[in-house]
């Protein structure tokens, strides 16, 4: 988890109803005995963002609430896959660690595409869609998570998650534990129903001022820190938008720093297999 420093904020209290009762259901139905592909919330943590100097990658909220979006499936076998360029699904070659092959994922469509058979059959509250996606601010080499949004709350189809190899002749892996799929509930024609309006800044005198203020305040510090300003370099950076305020004003009081991504329980209210352990290394970084 993000360790607080002094003078940081400490993260606001997730909004979320108190009783799961007053949540609107998102129900994974498990197409058979599920084991070892658990459905987990999104960990905030990613080793990349940890291994950045004093860790400041996690100073970017946006980044940070991005990160924790959502629930993950975790890859079920190590293995590796390699692709020869062609278009046929016998161009993609997967090479399991270990015996047998798990026939969940496979090379189903070719074009170097490396496809998993997920174990869920997700079921939405009405007008909410699934964004079916690779996980956020995780990058892999050689590789593209592919995208896509699917009806969940009507449809009685399964869907896959497909990656596709980018970097011909050259061995990509894919390790036991580590996020395959990213799951993002998604309002069904939120962008149909808003209006694009392109408008001079000006137009707005208030958002104005206030952003040229937050410039003005933001270039500031940025050359008392090149100047050398010791107690710029001491104060780090600035935290009005992680504190939920832009400069002058009173806190937004909706302002949140952590999600409050429930986890999946069966109606036994027993939860899922505990995720793997190299999602718990990654999270107690």
């Amino acid at each position: 988890m993000i360790r607080q420093r002094p003078g940081q904020a400490q993260p606001q209290r997730p909004h979320a109803p108190e009783d799961v009762a007053d949540r609107q259901p998102i129900t994974a139905y498990e197409i058979y005995p599920q084991v070892d592909m658990p459905l987990i919330p999104a960990p905030i943590n990613r080793t990349w963002m940890d291994e950045t100097q004093s860790r400041f990658a996690y100073r970017c909220l946006p980044l940070t609430l991005a990160n924790q979006a959502g629930w993950m499936v975790c890859n079920p076998k190590s293995f590796s896959a390699r692709w020869n360029g062609g278009a046929r699904a016998s161009d993609t070659v997967l090479a399991f660690d270990e015996c047998p092959p798990d026939d969940r994922i496979t090379s189903l469509f070719g074009h170097g595409t490396v496809t998993f058979n997920l174990p869920y059959l997700v079921r939405t509250p009405p007008e909410v869609n699934l964004w079916v996606k690779g996980p956020t601010n995780w990058p892999k080499h050689g590789t593209q998570a592919l995208e896509g949004i699917v009806e969940t709350d009507w449809t009685a189809a399964s869907f896959t998650m497909n990656w596709k190899l980018t970097r011909p002749h050259e061995a990509v892996r894919f390790e036991r534990g580590e996020p395959i799929c990213m799951i993002v509930p998604y309002p069904r024609q939120m962008i149909d129903q808003l209006a694009p309006l392109p408008r001079p800044l000006d137009d707005n005198p208030e958002l104005a001022a206030d952003y040229r203020r937050w410039s003005a305040e933001r270039d500031a510090f940025h050359q008392s820190v090149a100047d050398g300003d010791q107690e710029a370099i001491r104060h780090g950076w600035q935290k009005d938008y992680f504190q939920g305020r832009d400069p002058g004003r009173d806190p937004f009081q909706e302002h949140q720093t952590r999600l409050a991504v429930p986890t999946f329980r069966r109606v036994d209210n027993t939860q899922q297999p505990d995720r793997p352990e190299e999602l718990r290394d990654n999270e107690a970084r």
